[in-house]
C-alpha cells in the first residue's frame, strides 16, 4: 500500500518519463503495484483487502432500494436485510451507504428545493408578510402547555418586523395579532400576504374565507395567498420567523410573565432588528430607516370587532388573572373555571361561568400593570364569606396534639356500659349460681391426713 506521498512521487517520476520497472526499483515496490498506482486502480492509504467483502453481496438490493425510494429510512432499510441474512451492525450499513455513495439525489425534491429562485422586488409600503411560528417549551407558569404559537408580521420592502405571542392560533388571535402588530410597525401596507392557513383562506382551494373577507374590509387591504408549495414567495417573514427562535426565545427566561416575554420581544425587535444595516442605491442604512420611509397607510380607530375568549381559573381570592391584571369575582366562585370575553376594541371584559353567565365585568386595564380590579360588592361578599368561616372553623389541628375523649363521648360510652349489663342481666330466666370467693387461710390438715393416706398404702 502506498501513502499519498508515495503516489505523488510515482506519478511525478511517471511524468518525467521513467519506465515502471524503474520507478519500482527506486521505491523498492512491486511493479504491478506502481502500475496499479499509475492506472487509478487503488487508492493511497487504502488496502486492498484479502478476504471478501461481507457487506458487496447486498449492494444490489440496497442500490435497487434507494433508487425506488430515496427517502427510505436506513433503520427501514436495515430491518431488510435482516431478513435477508444481513448481520453487520446499522452503523456499518450507514458507513458504507455513505462511503459506497449508494443513496441517490431525488429528482422530485431537487427540482423543489434546487431550483433557480428569482429575487421578488417589493415597492415601499406594497406587502406584509404574516406567519404563525410553533414556540416549544413555554414556561410551565403561563399554563398554556407544551406548545406557544407566535404572530409574525413583517414589511417585505424593509424587512421590519413585530410579533405577539398567543396561547392558541384561532381566528380572534389572529385578528388580535394583526392588529397590534400593524400599529407596532406603524402602519398598514397596500397588501397582507399568507400561506394557506386555515384562519384565512380554505386550505385546498386558496379561496378567502367570509370571516375573514370581513376583516380585510375593516382594514382596508388587499389579501394574497401563497401557491401550495411556494413557501419562498414570504421568506421576509420566515428570516424573521428563524431570528425570533433562535436569537430571543431561545435564550427567554423560566421566570418570566407572557406580558414580560412580550415586552422582551417589542424591545429585542427595537434595539436589534431595527438597527440591522442595510445597503441601498442611495449608500448604507439601516431598517428603521427604511420603514420610515414606507409611507404606511394609518390603521383604524379600533380594531376589528373579534370576540376574543380565554379560559382561566379562579383563585382562592375570588380574582381572575388576564393579561398581567386581576379582576374580581363573587366569592363562591373560587376555584372555579371561568371564562373571559372580550370584544377588541372594547374598554371592558366579561367573566363567564361554564354556563354561559355573565357574572362580572370589569374596565379593561393596561396589559401587563399589574394592578387589581375589584367590584366593591365583591370585596364585601368576599370579607363576609371570610369572617364567617374565620369564627366557626377554629383553629387546625396539630398532629401530635392530645385529644382525649370529650364529655359528649364519655356519656355515650357511659350509655353503652349500661345498655350492655341490661342486657346480661335478661339473657336467662334463673339466677346465675354465684361462685364463692376463694379462701386465702390453708388448712395444714389436709395436707397431713394425705400424706398419712400415702404411707399406709405404701
Amino acid at each position: 500500500m502506498l501513502t499519498w506521498e508515495d503516489d505523488v512521487e510515482v506519478h511525478a517520476l511517471r511524468n518525467r518519463g521513467w519506465t515502471i520497472s524503474a520507478i519500482a526499483r527506486h521505491t523498492g515496490r512491486d511493479r504491478k503495484t506502481i502500475r496499479a498506482y499509475l492506472n487509478n486502480e487503488r487508492t493511497p492509504g487504502v488496502r486492498k483487502r484479502t478476504e471478501p467483502d461481507p457487506f458487496e453481496p447486498f449492494v444490489d438490493y440496497i442500490t435497487c432500494r434507494l433508487r425506488e425510494d430515496p427517502h427510505l429510512w436506513a433503520r427501514t432499510l436495515c430491518d431488510e436485510l435482516e431478513e435477508l441474512g444481513y448481520r453487520m451492525s446499522y452503523q456499518t450499513l450507514t458507513r458504507q451507504i455513505r462511503d459506497r455513495e449508494l443513496r441517490p439525489v431525488c429528482e422530485h425534491c431537487a427540482s423543489a428545493t434546487d431550483r433557480p429562485n428569482a429575487v421578488i422586488e417589493h415597492p415601499p409600503g406594497e406587502e406584509t408578510q404574516w406567519d404563525w411560528v410553533d414556540l416549544p417549551n413555554p414556561p410551565a407558569s403561563w399554563g398554556w402547555g407544551s406548545m406557544a404559537h407566535l404572530l409574525v408580521g413583517s414589511l417585505a420592502h424593509s424587512g421590519r418586523w413585530r410579533g405577539m405571542l398567543a396561547p392558541a392560533m384561532t381566528q380572534p388571535h389572529l385578528v388580535d395579532g394583526l392588529d397590534r402588530i400593524c400599529r407596532g410597525l406603524g402602519g398598514l401596507t397596500c397588501s397582507w400576504r399568507f400561506d394557506r392557513m386555515a384562519t384565512v383562506c380554505h386550505p385546498d382551494s386558496g379561496r378567502m374565507t367570509a370571516s375573514f373577507a370581513g376583516v380585510a374590509k375593516h382594514y382596508g387591504v388587499t389579501v394574497t395567498i401563497c401557491p401550495p408549495r411556494a413557501g419562498n414567495r414570504k421568506g421576509v417573514v420566515e428570516k424573521a420567523n428563524h431570528t425570533a427562535a433562535g436569537r430571543w426565545w431561545r435564550t427567554l427566561p423560566d421566570d418570566v410573565t407572557v406580558e414580560q416575554a412580550q415586552t422582551r420581544l417589542d424591545e429585542f425587535c427595537r434595539v436589534r432588528s431595527d438597527t440591522r444595516p442595510r445597503r441601498t442605491a442611495d449608500g448604507r442604512t439601516t431598517v428603521a430607516a427604511l420603514a420610515a420611509a414606507e409611507a404606511l397607510s394609518p390603521p383604524p380607530t379600533v380594531p376589528y370587532p373579534a370576540i376574543l375568549t380565554e379560559s382561566r381559573v379562579v383563585s382562592r381570592q375570588a380574582l381572575v388573572s388576564y393579561r398581567g391584571n386581576r379582576y374580581s369575582v363573587p366569592p363562591e366562585l373560587a376555584s372555579a373555571q371561568v371564562t373571559v370575553t372580550r370584544v377588541l376594541g372594547s374598554e371592558v371584559i366579561d367573566i363567564v361561568t361554564t354556563s354561559q353567565i355573565i357574572i362580572a365585568r370589569h374596565r379593561l386595564a393596561p396589559d401587563g400593570a399589574g394592578v387589581m380590579v375589584r367590584d366593591h360588592g365583591h370585596v364585601l361578599a368576599l370579607e363576609q364569606v371570610a369572617m364567617a368561616a374565620a369564627g366557626t372553623g377554629g383553629r387546625p389541628h396539630r398532629r401530635k396534639e392530645r385529644i382525649p375523649p370529650g364529655p359528649e363521648a364519655i356519656a355515650a360510652a357511659r350509655k353503652l356500659r349500661t345498655s350492655d349489663e341490661t342486657t346480661t342481666s335478661s339473657s336467662g330466666d334463673s339466677e346465675p349460681t354465684p361462685v364463692p370467693a376463694a379462701s386465702t387461710v390453708i388448712d395444714l390438715s389436709t395436707y397431713e391426713r394425705a400424706a398419712r393416706g400415702r404411707n399406709t398404702l405404701a
